[in-house]
C-alpha cells in the first residue's frame, strides 16, 4: 500500500459494537428530528378537535405515541443487528489510519487495508472525546484523541478537516 511520510499515523482502533450503536442513534435522533413533527401534529389537531366536541377521540395519543416508539424501536435493532452481520465485520476490526490530505488509509497490517477518499464522508464533527466521519445513515469513522500519537497530529488531522469543509473553523 503506498503511503504518504507526511502523513497522520494512528495507533491501532477498533470501534466497539456499544460505542456505535450510540453513535448511530445519536446521529439517528440527530436527523429525523425533524420527522417528530408530525407525532406533535396529529396529537395538537385531536386535541383541538377533542376540546371542541367534533371528534372526541382518545386512540390517537396511544396510538400515536405507540407508533412513534416502535419506529425508533426499529432503527435501534437495525444498528444493532449490524454489529452482528458478516459483512459489516470489517467495520469493527482493528485498523490504523493513515490520513493525509487526498485519502484516508486504513490499514490491518503492513499488507492488508482499504483507502477511503475524503469525497465519501458526508459530514463530520468533533465529540467530547473523538473526531466521527459520517459516511452513511449507519456507516461511520471514530478516531478518538487517544489513537493519535501527538497533540501536533491532532491539529494536523483538524487542518485536513477544515481544508475539506468538514469542520467548521
Amino acid at each position: 500500500m503506498p503511503t504518504n511520510p507526511a502523513a497522520v499515523r494512528t495507533k491501532k482502533y477498533a470501534l466497539p459494537t456499544k460505542k456505535y450503536i450510540t453513535l448511530a442513534m445519536r446521529y439517528f435522533f440527530k436527523t429525523q428530528l425533524k420527522w417528530g413533527v408530525i407525532p406533535l401534529a396529529l396529537i395538537l389537531i385531536n386535541a383541538v378537535l377533542n376540546l371542541t366536541g367534533v371528534y372526541p377521540n382518545l386512540w390517537i395519543y396511544i396510538t400515536v405515541f405507540v407508533g412513534a416508539v416502535l419506529y425508533v424501536l426499529f432503527w435501534l435493532i437495525q444498528f444493532t443487528g449490524i454489529t452482528q452481520l458478516a459483512q459489516y465485520k470489517p467495520m469493527f476490526e482493528k485498523f490504523q489510519y493513515e490520513i493525509d490530505n487526498r485519502q484516508i488509509l486504513m490499514k490491518l497490517n503492513q499488507k492488508e487495508g482499504s483507502v477511503m477518499k475524503w469525497e465519501q464522508i458526508q459530514e463530520a464533527y468533533k465529540d467530547k472525546d473523538a473526531y466521527v466521519l459520517v459516511i452513511s445513515k449507519g456507516q461511520f469513522v471514530h478516531l478518538p484523541f487517544s489513537i493519535f500519537t501527538s497533540e501536533h497530529d491532532i491539529k494536523v488531522f483538524e487542518r485536513i478537516m477544515k481544508q475539506k469543509e468538514l469542520l467548521k473553523s
